[in-house]
Order: C-alpha cells, then sequence, then structure tokens
C-alpha cells in the first residue's frame, strides 16, 4: 500500500494549433509529450463513454440522455434510455459495450433508477440501433432504494470471462458498506444476462447477497480490469482524504467505514482508525483527496512508456493521475492537465491508441503524443 505524497504537473508547453474550431494545447510529462484537442465542448453534465467498434462513441449524459458521437459531431438523444432519477449525484452513469457486440449489439447502462423509497442503482441491457436502443431490460436493480442523491458508484468492465463487474456507493449511508446482505457499498459480478456467477464468493446467498463480490467500499466511481491478470481494480472516493485504489478478491472486506485514511469532513477520525484484522488495505490512496471518478488501465501502442499503466480521473483536483506500474505493483504518481479543463469525470483509452476524457464543463478531449 502507498500513499500520494509526492506527485509531478505536467508543464504546459505552448498553445498549438486548433482542431474542430476549438483550440489545442501542447504539454510535456515524465514520459511522453502530448497534445490535448478538444473534440467538442457540447455535452451537457457527460458522466460516461465507450467505443463503438466503428469507431464512433456513445456518451452518457447525467440526464438521462444517451448521445452518438461520430468524430465530429454529437447525434440527437437516442430513443430506448430508461427512466432515471437525475438527482445529486444520480442519473444515467456508465455505459459499455458488449465484447460481443459485432454478433449481439448489446451494450449495457448504469443508472439511478427511480422506485418506491427513492432510488437506486441498476445496469440495464439493450440492443443497439441507429437511432434508439432497442428491448431495453433491466437485469440487476439494487436491493435497496432510498431517498438519498449521493454515492451510487458505478462503472462497467467485462472480464475476460465475460463477466460483468460493477460497484454500487455506500448511499451516503455508511454502515451499509458492512452488511453483505445489502448492494450498497459493494463491488459486484453478474453474468452479462443478470445471472449470478456460480463461483461468485456468495454465490448460494447465505452469508451474502448472491451478486457481492466485495463489501466495504464507500462510493467506487472508478473500475476496470487488469490487462495482464484479469483482475479487477477500483478506485474509490474517500471522505476528507483517503480515496484508495483497492484490487478487490472475493469476498474480501476493504473496510469502509470501520477502518480509512481519510477524516470526516467536519473533523474526526472515521471509524477504528487505518487497520484491522480482516480487513483488507489500500494498493494505494490519497490524502488530501483528489475526487478520483474513473480509472482504466491504457494498454494502447501511441504511448508506449504508459503502457500497463492507471488513468485516473479527478473531479476536485481537477487533473489526470498517470498511475504507473509494474504489472501489479505501483511505482508513483503523475499528475497530468492539472487545472487544465476543470473537473475530469471519465478517462480511458481509446481503439486508436489515444487517451479519451470528459470534463463536467462539458467537453470531450483527445490526448495525443506529439510527432
Amino acid at each position: 500500500m502507498k500513499r500520494a505524497v509526492l506527485t509531478f504537473p505536467s508543464i504546459l508547453l505552448a498553445t498549438a494549433m486548433a482542431t474542430t474550431g476549438v483550440s489545442a494545447k501542447t504539454f510535456q510529462s515524465q514520459e511522453h509529450n502530448f497534445k490535448v484537442d478538444v473534440l467538442t465542448d457540447e455535452l451537457d453534465a457527460p458522466w460516461g463513454f465507450a467505443f463503438l467498434p466503428d469507431g464512433g462513441m456513445l456518451i452518457t449524459e447525467k440526464d438521462g440522455t444517451l448521445r452518438r458521437f461520430d468524430g465530429k459531431s454529437l447525434s440527437a438523444p437516442l430513443g430506448g434510455v430508461p427512466k432515471v432519477r437525475s438527482s445529486g449525484q444520480g442519473g444515467l452513469m456508465d455505459v459499455a459495450v458488449d465484447p460481443d457486440f459485432a454478433a449481439n449489439k448489446h451494450v449495457y447502462l448504469t443508472f439511478s433508477e427511480p422506485g418506491d423509497g427513492g432510488a437506486g442503482t441498476a445496469v440495464a441491457r439493450a440492443t443497439f440501433g441507429a437511432a434508439a436502443l432497442e428491448g431495453t431490460e433491466v437485469i440487476f436493480r439494487q436491493n435497496i432504494k432510498t431517498g438519498a442523491s449521493r454515492h451510487f458508484g458505478s462503472r462497467i468492465a467485462f472480464a475476460p470471462d465475460g463477466t460483468l463487474f460493477f460497484a454500487i456507493g455506500d448511499r451516503a449511508d455508511r454502515p451499509r458498506a458492512q452488511d453483505p446482505q445489502d448492494h450498497a457499498g459493494s463491488v459486484l459480478r453478474i453474468n452479462k444476462d443478470g445471472s449470478v456467477p456460480s463461483d461468485n464468493p456468495f454465490a448460494d446467498g447465505r452469508n451474502g447477497l448472491p451478486e457481492i463480490w466485495s463489501i466495504g467500499h464507500r462510493n467506487p466511481q472508478g473500475l476496470d480490469i487488469h490487462p495482464e491478470t484479469g483482475a479487477v481494480w477500483t478506485v474509490s472516493h474517500g471522505a476528507r482524504g483517503g480515496d484508495e485504489i483497492n484490487k478487490p478478491e472475493a469476498g474480501k472486506n476493504y473496510g469502509w467505514p470501520v477502518i480509512s485514511y481519510g477524516r470526516h469532513y467536519f473533523g474526526g477520525r472515521i471509524g477504528e482508525g487505518t487497520e484491522k484484522e480482516g480487513m483488507e488495505q489500500p494498493r494505494y490512496y490519497w490524502d488530501p483527496s483528489i475526487a478520483p471518478s474513473s480509472a482504466s488501465f491504457y494498454t494502447g501502442d501511441l504511448f508506449p512508456k504508459w503502457k500497463g499503466d492507471m488513468f485516473v480521473g479527478a473531479l476536485a483536483g481537477q487533473l489526470i493521475a498517470r498511475i504507473d506500474m509494474d504489472g501489479e505493483e505501483i511505482l508513483r504518481e503523475e499528475r497530468l492537465l492539472v487545472g487544465e479543463y476543470g473537473r475530469v469525470r471519465h478517462v480511458k483509452g481509446g481503439p486508436d491508441g489515444a487517451l479519451y476524457a470528459i470534463t463536467d464543463d462539458g467537453a470531450l478531449l483527445r490526448i495525443s503524443p506529439i510527432e
């Protein structure tokens, strides 16, 4: 476990060319010099994006809108999106494209589903069409809905075996994260049709809900699969400090709110300290908080020295953190684009090898090397 103590901000070199009518900038980092092109700045509170096989993108907007971006312009809102409760941190959240999209055209969405008692995180599957999603069905819904408008978690990632990982925050009710009979505060794993994998740690339902993979998470908004090992990794919001990178393992407890490296917003220690027997330590943590919003491993070829590193978007920090990794060992952190584009909501590599990011201000960024 490592703590973030020394970082290396990217250095602005110069304002350069214009792309699609919006200025581009160039930057210097430890390993690669790169430029950032703003592909569009017309999004409305974007939350997640995924790449289609034809090179286009699907982008969610928090109020419940799903749009397609073809590299030049945004589409009108696509139909077939489930009804969402857009309030506070809730709304339409992540989108993912099925690894077998060429055969089934399936896409997946996470969203705050309204219902009795308030709202809860849900997962929907649909068939992609040119103007609308078709046959949209909810394949998972959180077991306890509440009126709280925070800590819905989210992000979707497919494991090599075809199962689907996602996460739900504690819904702003801390003790829920320690209850294995409550979906809140958990990393979850289901099959693509919503059924439960037989090797889930609580598959029989006796000691925990069948969909749960691990418990004790505050609000994981970053989740991805390690490209070499196939293991799931998460990045979670702490309170005032204590943001965490974890490698959740089946059936284990990651401590929130019993242990934490953060402090309450109003001051004072959280829980019982930073360690307790039977509870796992983070692989890395931030103090003070950067408010990490996403996490993805870079697997492209345009930035060879970044291959295998994790990239983390940050809201309060208004940056992209590059977590320099050697396999599954975290070596150091480098901070990129600090304060340049505001709150970074999501960042991940594209099929062309570039990095893409969206911001709360509505921008879609493309990060590519300087030739």
